[in-house]
């Protein structure tokens, strides 16, 4: 006895349309390099200068507190071993050649309210500044600017200093910059991100820019955001109202904290009310290519020498925690925090590299092993080798000496899709 036919049409017709939806709302990673944090600094404070000031105070500060891989791990307390010395020189050479990864300008709280003609020159000054850092090289693979939120109180001037900023940009520059985030803060509802997605449209199509050509993040700020009065999860509502131009979803520590009653003393990435909308946060963009970001501390790693341990290793702590529960960036407030940033995404990747690397080579190979992988997990493994490629934790080649796989083969494996251009799928390179 077979099927018939008919059976296997009919079941076709049913599910042709259930494909062609699952393939648009779950396309996957969008096969671009993800940032390992945001540095966020008040639009008045940025000058031309300041990817290269925080530099140097970061490695003022590694030089004085942790001149040296003991002195490091001591700081951390960690051991002081092979690992860590690879790691003291990494994180070096990386504050000196490439200290922000992704600098958002602010004009949301970092910034406060102004009179409106500050804000409006302050935001033309910003966009030249950006056009001018793009231009000549100097700046980080990814900027741009959190402005005010769609609340009724803030609405018209967070929509005059996102057009004065985008306008000013594309007049400076030519185009959009590749690199390019925008982050739309304090979201409670999705018709503010669908109020966003029509602004966007109305500019690109004004300025002749591809549609779906301008991205932004949401950030998650509100317990609406996370579970709406009808009882439903917002969060996979909002992904949806972006319509495609969703980049990420970033989780803002103290506004969540403090909207759930948590007192000051209290409010961090680590506690429970924190974990658990950042587990729906996580859940609603699995599958989308939106990307997940933790938020920040406001420990400081400043003063005496005991306070700026104890801050180090709280840090430390909290970003390697994140990183262990798949939240791959996170939010940076001072240059003193970059240091440690650092040292905990690269002994986090570092620390991993062996044993990833031995599992994808067996799973390739079908050598088995001690453990029996799937290709699910094949998949999450090439990732992680990745995302350590693409931080400067590892390098190429000890990768393809390891695995015998090149950077072709671990985007293959990775199900990583090719960057088309579209909004979320952009390098920092793309025009």
């Amino acid at each position: 006895m077979t099927f018939s036919p008919s059976a296997t049409a009919a079941v076709e017709a049913l599910l042709d349309p259930v494909d062609a939806e699952m393939a648009h709302r779950y396309p996957g990673d969008p096969g671009t390099r993800q940032p390992v944090h945001t540095v966020y600094v008040p639009a008045d404070a940025f000058t031309a200068d300041t990817v290269v000031d925080w530099g140097r105070q970061a490695v003022e500060v590694l030089d004085a507190q942790a001149g040296t891989p003991a002195a490091l791990a001591e700081a951390l307390g960690i051991p002081s071993d092979d690992l860590i010395t690879d790691v003291h020189a990494r994180v070096r050479a990386k504050l000196l050649r490439e200290p922000i990864e992704d600098l958002r300008i602010d004009f949301e709280d970092g910034y406060g309210p102004r009179p409106d003609t500050e804000e409006d020159a302050e935001a033309v000054r910003v966009a030249r500044l950006v056009a001018a850092a793009v231009a000549d090289g100097s700046a980080p693979p990814y900027l741009g600017v959190r402005f005010k939120c769609l609340e009724a109180a803030v609405r018209a001037r967070g929509i005059r200093t996102l057009e004065l900023f985008l306008g000013t940009l594309l007049a400076e520059h030519g185009t959009l910059p590749g690199g390019l985030m925008l982050t739309l803060p304090k979201v409670s509802h999705p018709q503010q991100v669908s109020a966003l997605v029509r602004l966007l449209a109305d500019f690109e199509e004004r300025a002749g820019l591809p549609a779906g050509r301008i991205g932004f993040e949401i950030q998650i700020e509100t317990t609406q955001a996370i579970l709406g009065a009808d009882g439903r999860a917002t969060v996979a509502r909002l992904i949806e109202a972006a319509e495609g131009r969703a980049t990420g979803l970033h989780y803002g520590t103290f506004d969540y904290s403090a909207a759930c009653g948590v007192s000051a003393a209290y409010q961090s990435m680590d506690h429970p009310v924190a974990d658990h909308a950042k587990a729906v946060m996580q859940v609603a963009a699995a599958g989308t290519g939106v990307r997940l970001s933790d938020g920040s501390t406001n420990v400081i790693p400043t003063g005496s020498r005991e306070q700026v341990t104890a801050a180090w290793r709280l840090h430390y702590g909290l970003v390697r925690r994140s990183l262990a529960r798949a939240y791959y960036q996170g939010w940076d407030m001072h240059p003193a925090h970059l240091p440690t940033r650092y040292a905990a995404v690269y002994a986090f990747y570092r620390q991993g590299l062996a044993a990833a690397a031995a599992r994808l080579a067996a799973y390739v190979a079908k050598a088995g092993g001690a453990v029996l992988d799937e290709p699910a997990t094949a998949r999450a493994l090439s990732g992680y080798l990745l995302r350590g490629l693409d931080c400067g934790a590892v390098d190429p080649a000890e990768v393809t000496a390891l695995t015998g796989l090149d950077r072709g083969r671990l985007d293959a494996l990775s199900g990583r899709r090719p960057a088309n251009g579209g909004a979320g799928q952009r390098g920092p390179t793309d025009g």
